[in-house]
């Protein structure tokens, strides 16, 4: 198949999951065309049949704000065009999804499927600004195939949107076949000292991550044991991070370690992951740690109960319960036993639950069925 793909060029979880699935269809037979207004940060050049596109907006002084969403389909058509794409990928209902089907429809009769794939912010968007959920409806209801990265976020979509569409559950993924080397590198213990646990926090470090948490269970741990923190990623919550370590007196052991491309560097080889969420559509922070055997302590909100199990590879803890996910990541730092066990047991789950292969296998069925979807439709439209 010739595939087009849509994302936000960032280190959060749509644009990590859209540039890794590229580069496995890629590798694995398909041709792939990324567009985005921005080259992805986990992008990387891989062969023959993986390709980026830049979505350029020309600045008019007519336009106050520059129209995104119009060059984006006007890219789309274009790539459709000259390299005959079978599918648009679009990762997010808005911009994107509508972006596709506008596409779609200035490319017509040539024909293109549209396949959206929700992450979570197009659904949480509309308890926000509820002015968008016509749009958003509108982008799922017109996509000939739609998928969510988890049940929760699934089931969140039916009941907030009320749409009567099939909405298939492919998980977020990783290629648990790259940690290792990792490993081997000593990932977040380079920032730590002799005999100190070093605690893991990712996220873009907005106000939903509880980012305050993360440092009030350091606080508290670190009453107990010598420790570190390491916060990585950035965003408008990070300067309230700091300000609350040195507020509490920890700020010298906490690591403000910026944006990493992959984050298996840092991840490696640490103790423990912190991810107090007031909610995640999915959690691939998580995943990712117990892809490096790192065990998990975080929220029991949306989909992350769906990738960690708690009391095996990791615990979960009501939202806001700072006392209870303090006390759980003591016990887990306490006992290393226990700590190798859940870290063994999380590596193993995110190998045979969530890995690369089936992730793939599950996009190319709902691409084959939004393809024979739209040829269904066709019939039907032609008489």
């Amino acid at each position: 198949m010739k595939i087009g793909i849509c994302c936000h060029p960032t280190v959060g979880g749509s644009g990590v999951i859209a540039t890794e699935l590229a580069r496995a269809l890629a590798e694995t037979g398909d041709e792939v065309h990324v567009m985005s207004y921005a080259v992805p940060p986990r992008w990387s050049w891989s062969g023959q049949r993986l390709f980026f596109h830049e979505v350029a907006v020309t600045q008019y002084p007519l336009f106050e704000y520059p129209p995104y969403s119009l060059a984006l389909a006007t890219k789309m058509v274009e790539v459709a065009r000259q390299q005959g794409l079978d599918i648009l990928h679009a990762h997010y209902a808005i911009p994107h999804a509508v972006s596709a089907i506008l596409a779609k429809q200035m490319l017509a009769p040539q024909p293109v499927a549209v396949v959206t794939t929700l992450h979570g912010t197009d659904i949480t968007l509309i308890g926000h600004d509820p002015s968008y959920i016509d749009a958003i409806r509108f982008g799922i209801l017109r996509s000939d195939a739609v998928t969510a990265v988890s049940e929760s976020l699934r089931q969140a979509t039916v009941d907030k949107l009320e749409v009567d569409k099939q909405i298939d559950v492919v998980p977020n993924f990783v290629d648990a076949s790259r940690y290792p080397e990792a490993v081997a590198r000593r990932g977040g213990r380079r920032w730590g000292e002799d005999g100190e646990h070093v605690l893991v926090h990712i996220s873009n470090f907005r106000p939903v991550k509880r980012v305050t948490d993360v440092v009030h269970i350091f606080f508290r741990v670190c009453q107990e044991l010598p420790c570190r923190l390491l916060l990585v990623g950035d965003g408008p919550e990070l300067a309230i991070a700091e300000r609350t370590a040195r507020e509490l007196g920890v700020r010298e052991r906490v690591e403000f370690v910026g944006t990493v491309a992959e984050v298996e560097d840092v991840l490696a080889s640490a103790d423990l992951f912190l991810l107090p969420s007031e909610t995640e559509s999915f959690g691939l922070a998580a995943l990712e740690a117990l892809a490096c055997e790192v065990p998990v302590v975080a929220s029991s909100a949306g989909g992350l109960p769906e990738v960690v199990v708690d009391g095996e590879t990791g615990f979960l803890l009501p939202v806001g319960d700072v006392e209870g996910m303090s006390r759980a990541a003591l016990r887990l730092l306490r006992d290393q036993e226990l700590r190798r066990r859940f870290g063994t047991a999380g590596r193993r789950d995110a190998q045979e639950r969530f890995g690369r292969e089936a992730a793939v296998e599950g996009y190319r069925k709902v691409y084959k069925r939004a393809l024979d979807e739209m040829a269904r439709r066709d019939s039907v439209a032609s008489g």
